[in-house]
């Protein structure tokens, strides 16, 4: 049963309804709006100067998706913050407003005074003009409060962001919100097993030199290392085909290689992990990134590389092998990492074909001649953020505004954008629906806080999420599945130096460790409805 500060938490049926009464009864209603994020004293102080300008406060709240104070705002799920406010004493109803601005909300409650912050007084704000305009329509007015008392949730969020107790408790909201339980996560990753993926891209080998430093040389002011050990990783769109087969899916993979040492490596670990594949022998050798580390740092990376456009024979053969592949294929990967394989000239010829047989089609790309626009129609694109500003040449908008831009441009349908060590945001349409006026219409979004309390190599993070993401998506999950997924095999490559497949086995056993659900928290009802 709710506490009777969970009952203030109404609906919009609800809402009008208590608002009614409380007219009814000869009581003076005023309301606040905003986004109450981190609720501190300056929020207490304005919540009490507006319950004195009315005997009924209703307080209603901008919800998660039309936040857009930064990447990762609101720092506390709706849930939460609706909880806070309702615990108020003098506070009588808190509402979630859906909607982008509150003009809706005031529209339904009609407020006697509407209360808002003193840095408004003058301010031009369409926005704001507008919802002054809806009150004083209703023959409401609208005042400032004092102001005495200033703090930033911002500065807060800040000083809070290695609270892992914070995270914890916004993955339990996550996941009670979008139904994201053990055994949904268990049954998603077990329908692995069905699954056939193509990976197409660019295959490459990553060296890794472990040095201990001896001392500065002689010569110039350069360190001087001494070699203790090298290991090869069979990387690029080979490790994403890895980790399809390692989570247990039947992956293909369609890349270019030569005729030398390091593409007769890639061949024996493919073959050795059951990845099958078509080669195509059409590179002087195989691209190769050599990083040099002492102890946990990489000093140095030279790549040997070069870029190899796939010529119109191997793009008529590759759009060949694709085509004979999409029948029985659930799932299409591609990893541009710009050396050549993915070619405007292979995607005119298979992507229609693709997109007609192929239930999901994904995306991503590394490096500064990878372009993440040619990928169009896509289900997922899944970049850095780094990668996307790069690709629309926006480094100063918010990161809403780019994401809007990149699905604009390419008519994808989803996107994950990871953060580093802030985890990943998810960005959503409104609609599917290409024929809907929202399907342009604002981002829905979500922030998904890291997993990985520790990192130890930071290399191929991406393409984990990249291929766990797509078989949550192929085998029928929801979107935040995916992403919390996708989260998870990423945290877990990041434990791991170099690029060592995730485990389905791995996995599972991460996933029944985690702390969000060993408690029962979630269970309890936040919002009351009519």
């Amino acid at each position: 049963m709710p506490t009777s500060f969970h009952r203030k938490i109404v609906d919009r049926s609800r809402l009008i309804h208590q608002v009614d009464l409380a007219r009814a009864s000869g009581r003076t209603i005023a309301q606040c709006h905003g986004c109450f994020d981190i609720l501190h004293p300056g929020h207490i102080r304005y919540l009490e100067f507006a319950r004195r300008q009315g005997d009924f406060l209703v307080v209603s709240l901008t919800g998660d998706p039309n936040i857009d104070k930064g990447d990762q705002r609101p720092y506390i799920p709706q849930e939460l913050r609706a909880e806070s406010l309702a615990a108020i004493e003098f506070v009588d109803a808190v509402h979630v407003d859906p909607n982008a601005t509150a003009e809706n909300v005031l529209n339904d409650v009609r407020p006697d005074v509407y209360i808002k912050g003193r840095e408004y007084e003058r301010s031009r704000d369409p926005r704001f003009l507008r919802e002054r305009e809806v009150v004083e329509r209703n023959g409401g007015r609208v005042i400032f409060s004092s102001g005495d008392v200033v703090f930033s949730s911002t500065r807060l969020i800040d000083a809070l962001s290695e609270n892992t107790q914070l995270d914890t408790q916004r993955c339990n909201v996550i996941a009670h919100r979008h139904g994201i339980t053990l055994d949904s996560l268990a049954d998603t990753v077990n329908r692995f097993k069905d699954l056939r993926v193509l990976v197409v891209g660019d295959t490459v080998l990553d060296r890794y030199v472990f040095c201990d430093p001896i001392d500065v040389a002689s010569e110039a002011p350069i360190m001087s290392l001494a070699k203790l050990d090298e290991r090869s990783y069979v990387g690029g769109a080979a490790i994403v085909a890895r980790h399809v087969a390692a989570l247990g899916a039947k992956a293909f993979l369609l890349t270019a290689v030569g005729n030398d040492d390091r593409s007769a490596t890639v061949e024996h670990v493919l073959r050795r992990e059951g990845v099958d594949a078509h080669l195509l022998r059409c590179r002087p050798r195989l691209v190769q990134k050599t990083r040099y580390l002492v102890d946990d740092s990489k000093l140095l990376k030279i790549e040997d590389a070069q870029h190899v456009p796939l010529d119109s024979i191997a793009e008529r053969r590759a759009a060949t092998v694709l085509e004979e592949h999409a029948d029985d294929a659930d799932a299409v990967i591609f990893c541009d990492f710009g050396f050549g394989m993915i070619t405007g000239g292979l995607l005119a010829q298979a992507m229609d074909t693709l997109r007609q047989r192929v239930r999901t089609i994904t995306a991503d790309v590394s490096g500064p001649r990878a372009n993440l626009l040619s990928f169009k129609d896509a289900d997922l694109l899944c970049p850095t953020e780094r990668e996307l500003r790069a690709n629309l040449n926006d480094f100063d908008r918010g990161l809403s505004f780019v994401a809007h831009g990149l699905l604009a441009q390419t008519e994808a349908k989803h996107l994950f954008v990871t953060l580093q060590k802030k985890g990943l945001v998810m960005f959503d349409r409104p609609t599917q629906d290409r024929s809907s006026p929202e399907w342009a219409g604002r981002l829905l979004s979500e922030h998904l806080p890291t997993f990985a309390d520790r990192s130890v190599d930071c290399l191929g993070g991406g393409d984990a999420l990249l291929a766990a993401a797509t078989l949550s998506m192929a085998a029928g999950a929801g979107l935040m599945h995916a992403a919390y997924l996708g989260n998870a095999a990423a945290a877990l490559e990041l434990l791991e130096v170099g690029n060592v497949p995730v485990r389905s086995e791995t996995l599972h056993r991460w996933i029944s460790m985690r702390p969000e659900f060993a408690t029962a928290a979630h269970s309890s009802p936040v919002v009351e409805h009519a």
